[in-house]
């Protein structure tokens, strides 16, 4: 959409961007911004990268960490999920950005963990290819092990003492190494903050796969989900509520928020009227460029029937449901792509009081906890939520008026600022607290 004339996307480079948008989204009630990343290439339509480049598919993107301070300045409750990849970034380095990122904005940071899936991205961090998906999830498995150690056992509270009379800043004893010695990482040493307000961050996965959902049973308190349907969607929340149990956490300890992008003008018919000035400016070659990086298909090798057969087995019901009611039609390429950019059960086009209808209807039948709101201009989609659907919602009493006090796991949990104990990771820290000589 970045052809659309209302569409600032291109600012992406001036701070004032994204200090504006945070304050858009605090005045909203929002709850966090989720700032994607990418570390490749879309390059498998055409086998090359120019229509990436040509259509701005996640390109070019800066480092988006750098971006936290500036917004936490202007803002005081919003919170941060930044993506950082464990297969592309050492977890002793991750460990000190994100502890470093907790303290700059008051203990308002989360992680979206991410093991990586372009090629492109692989072969420009020095191997031949991506790792397979098995092996992404065991080397992050012992990703987040090392982070919990660093984050959860190396500094107890008190080991910053500040004492000017003896002239000791912080007390050695209280500051331990955590030896890890396993497959993928070497880390001797100790942490090289200090803990932080939350000491681990919020942490955001995004996993469907069966890898996915175990992982994200384990360690994941907010998972983004990108379902099709109500009952794809309720299912998955069931499924992962279920494995997380069975590792002994509690299923209230993992948020779930379903994408929503949402059309929304006063009336049905504007709204309706915005959708149609939309749909001029999408790029059927864009989104087989994101499409092939999805899939590893290079839909330009083939015909329209390669790409229904992919619509058609993508189990996305509202698309395969508006193609089967059409069985004689001669479908085009552009027409299958426009499919693709707003047909998803994801998209809702109506009056603030038909979006949060649906919105309502969607938590009552899946047990969802809120919305992962995507944008088609930017600003442009968030400042229409906000203006229109907030209000609204708000009536409703389903969005906040006021924030609750506290870092961003109490404000998302209710609960204390660090990971809960039936949390592996709060398991760490409870593991630390224990006396050298009285550990198994």
């Amino acid at each position: 959409m970045w052809a659309h004339p209302d569409d600032e996307g291109h600012r992406y480079k001036e701070l004032s961007y994204w200090t504006e948008l945070a304050q858009l989204l605090e005045s909203g009630g929002f709850d966090a911004i989720f700032l994607p990343d990418v570390l490749g290439q879309y390059d498998v339509y055409k086998g090359s990268r120019n229509t990436s480049l040509e259509q701005a598919i996640q390109s070019p993107i800066n480092d988006p960490t750098y971006l936290l301070p500036a917004m936490a300045a202007v803002t005081k409750h919003l919170g941060f999920a930044v993506t950082s990849s464990t297969t592309y970034e050492h977890p002793y380095a991750l460990a000190r950005k994100l502890s470093t990122l907790d303290h700059l904005t008051q203990g308002r940071v989360g992680w979206n963990i991410v093991t990586s899936f372009l090629t492109s991205a692989a072969r420009n961090f020095g191997l031949e290819a991506q790792l397979g998906a098995e092996e992404r999830y065991d080397r992050g498995e012992e990703y987040l092990e090392v982070c919990y150690k660093l984050w959860e056992e190396s500094w107890d509270d008190g080991a910053v003492v500040r004492n000017t009379e003896a002239r000791i800043y912080t007390d050695p004893a209280k500051v331990r190494d955590i030896g890890h010695e396993g497959k993928h990482f070497r880390v001797p040493g100790i942490h090289l903050s200090e803990p932080s307000p939350q000491r681990t961050p919020v942490l955001f996965q995004a996993g469907a796969s069966s890898s996915g959902r175990d992982f994200a049973a384990k360690h994941a308190e907010c998972i983004f989900l990108n379902t099709p349907t109500l009952e794809a969607t309720r299912a998955i929340v069931e499924d992962i509520r279920g494995r997380a149990a069975k590792l002994g956490r509690k299923p209230e300890h993992i948020l779930f928020f379903p994408k929503l992008t949402v059309i929304t003008a006063p009336t049905d018919e504007e709204a309706e009227a915005k959708y149609r000035d939309y749909l001029n400016y999408s790029s059927t070659e864009g989104l087989l460029a994101l499409l092939g990086g999805w899939s590893g298909i290079d839909f330009s090798q083939f015909g329209p029937e390669k790409l229904l057969k992919f619509a058609q087995n993508s189990g996305n019901r509202s698309i395969v449901e508006y193609i089967n009611e059409r069985p004689e039609k001669k479908w085009t390429v552009e027409e299958l792509a426009n499919l693709y950019a707003f047909g998803t059960s994801s998209l809702h086009v109506g009056s603030p009081a038909k979006i949060a209808d649906a919105m309502e209807r969607f938590v009552e039948e899946t047990g969802v906890d809120g919305f992962n709101i995507s944008y088609l201009t930017r600003p442009g989609t968030i400042r229409d939520f906000v203006e229109l659907v907030v209000p609204e919602l708000r009536r409703r009493g389903r969005v906040q008026a006021e924030y609750a006090p506290g870092t961003l796991r109490e404000k998302l949990f209710g609960q204390g600022p660090g990971l809960p104990d039936s949390h592996p990771g709060g398991n760490r820290r409870q593991a630390a607290a224990i006396p050298e000589g009285a550990r198994s």
